[in-house]
């Protein structure tokens, strides 16, 4: 029961890490334009991710693919600010307009993206164990649990926002969706320069 705790609470921590912030700064844009009424629609956006993640964190473990981490580090900033854009591209479209079905598909491969960004270190942290299977497991439940924390708190605040203090939602996608394109830039730009 403690390894599963441990594998578990690094996929809490994976998301969590506040100097790693790629993970929360894609879930604030990817959730950015939905509200509480959207809530299942988001569920599944997320849990497209993670099964993305998840994927791609079995493929690497198991050697059926390697990647270049630079290569990985630059598709994942471009990942978070092609998202940030559509965003801004399409905040004035209502919710329940936008093209589901685009939306699913992408956060499921770019949760590839971003979990291909981490196989390299959960390589390490398993490499004493006998089967992968159940730690990643473990790990991808304790990634969706920390996403979900994530979403909570971007729905909270957009309720805050839009609900009590009036700002509208078009307004509310453009102002966060722009303030992540503020920070992943540099990063997408020194990302580039490396490869």
């Amino acid at each position: 029961m403690s390894e599963f705790w441990l594998y578990f609470k690094l996929g809490l921590e994976h998301v969590l890490d506040w100097q790693a912030y790629d993970h929360i700064l894609f879930l604030i844009v990817l959730v950015a334009c939905h509200t509480f009424h959207g809530a299942k629609r988001v569920i599944w956006l997320v849990t497209l991710f993670t099964l993305g993640h998840t994927l791609s964190l079995f493929l690497s473990v198991y050697g059926i693919v390697s990647v270049n981490t630079k290569w990985v580090e630059f598709l994942i900033a471009a990942s978070i600010f092609i998202t940030a854009v559509f965003n801004i591209v399409t905040a004035k479209k209502m919710e329940n307009k936008k093209d589901i079905t685009l939306l699913y598909v992408t956060s499921l491969f770019f949760g590839v993206i971003h979990g291909l960004g981490f196989s390299s270190y959960f390589k390490v942290i398993s490499a004493g164990t006998e089967s992968k299977f159940l730690p990643l497991l473990e790990f991808a439940l304790g990634i969706e649990a920390a996403q979900l924390i994530v979403v909570i708190i971007v729905l909270v605040l957009a309720f805050i926002f839009q609900g009590l203090f009036g700002v509208s939602r078009r307004d509310w996608i453009l102002v966060v969706s722009s303030i992540v394109i503020g920070v992943i830039l540099p990063i997408l730009i020194e990302n580039y320069l490396a490869l």
